[in-house]
């Protein structure tokens, strides 16, 4: 077999768990398959000198990494909303600011994390992602090595070209900064398969049947409502249902919600439709939730998202 067909061969298992830890690095699902074509590429042309002195997973990872850390070089983090002052509790409030001076973090659908894990579902929460983006770049590449992906720190120090002194240090970081940032409390309220069923089903019918008291019922006292790249938020379940009845809300028939799941959390993919009658791709909403209520809803209203999501752009 030729050199270049062995590695295709070799490395097309690794494929979704580097989608996976460049989305860590990065927060957005398109950078992270950008990255990780890079990745592919960079190691098909330097397979031929590649000698196995590491596991071809270990040296994916190296590229990856190094990748990564070159693209967040000089760029600003990427954010949600309630990361860019307070949330309002006027839902007659204006929407009206620049989202576009703001990069935005993105969702990553389900479909495109393979891990099992405990560690590795909660590292994608938004919450996680979110804290993990106030770290510096080398740190969430530690964290994320060390604590994700589960290399040793002998293998992240030589990846990053460092020590493992310097690698714990670093580790030790930003699992402190992480552990101020990321609400434990969040992470460990999950429904289990049947209730996040059956939430979502109930949030689906809410939406789609402009029902204002079905919707009110699922939601926690301090609900937040997210909705990049709108910098604007609400916080407050009065808010939240005033603005989604008053401005979110269409006549019943005028959405469709289609169950998905993201970011280790519920989600739903919204279209609407338009004048000629087509349902058109809108919106994913990811939801925050307990076993009782639900906590947060953030809608990325980017269309573009849907063909990460594998769903078409009309229905």
């Amino acid at each position: 077999m030729p050199v270049q067909e062995d590695f295709i061969e070799r490395a097309a298992p690794f494929r979704a768990e580097l989608i996976a830890h460049c989305y860590r690095m990065l927060g957005s699902v398109h950078d992270a398959e950008d990255l990780v074509q890079e990745t592919y590429l960079r190691g098909w042309r330097g397979y031929p000198a590649f000698e196995e002195r590491a596991a071809l997973r270990t040296w994916l990872y190296r590229i990856a990494t190094t990748a990564c850390l070159r693209a967040l070089e000089n760029r600003a983090r990427r954010v949600l909303p309630a990361g860019l002052g307070a949330g309002s509790a006027d839902p007659d409030a204006s929407l009206d600011g620049d989202g576009g001076a703001y990069r935005w973090l993105e969702p990553l659908p389900d479909a495109l994390t393979p891990e099992t894990t405990v560690v590795a579902r909660e590292s994608v929460r938004l919450a996680v992602m979110t804290a993990m983006q106030e770290l510096p770049a080398r740190q969430r590449a530690v964290l994320i090595l060390r604590d994700v992906v589960q290399f040793s720190a002998a293998e992240v120090a030589e990846l990053l070209e460092t020590t493992p002194a310097a690698i714990n240090s670093a580790l030790q970081r930003a699992r402190a900064h992480l552990a101020q940032l990321a609400p434990a409390a969040e992470q460990a309220a999950e429904p289990d398969d049947a209730e996040r069923r059956a939430l979502l089903d109930r949030y689906c019918a809410a939406f789609e049947n402009a029902d204002l008291d079905a919707l009110t019922a699922l939601l926690a006292a301090d609900v937040r409502l997210e909705m990049p790249p709108v910098p604007v938020w609400f916080t407050g379940r009065d808010a939240v249902t005033r603005f989604l009845a008053e401005r979110a809300f269409t006549d019943p028939g005028g959405m469709v919600l289609i169950p998905t799941a993201a970011n280790g959390q519920p989600a739903v993919a919204e279209y609407r439709r338009g004048e000629d009658g087509v349902l058109q791709a809108h919106s994913i909403h990811v939801i925050t939730a307990g076993s009782d209520d639900i906590s947060a809803i953030t809608v990325f209203l980017e269309p573009t998202l849907f063909a990460a999501f594998d769903m078409p752009s009309t229905q």
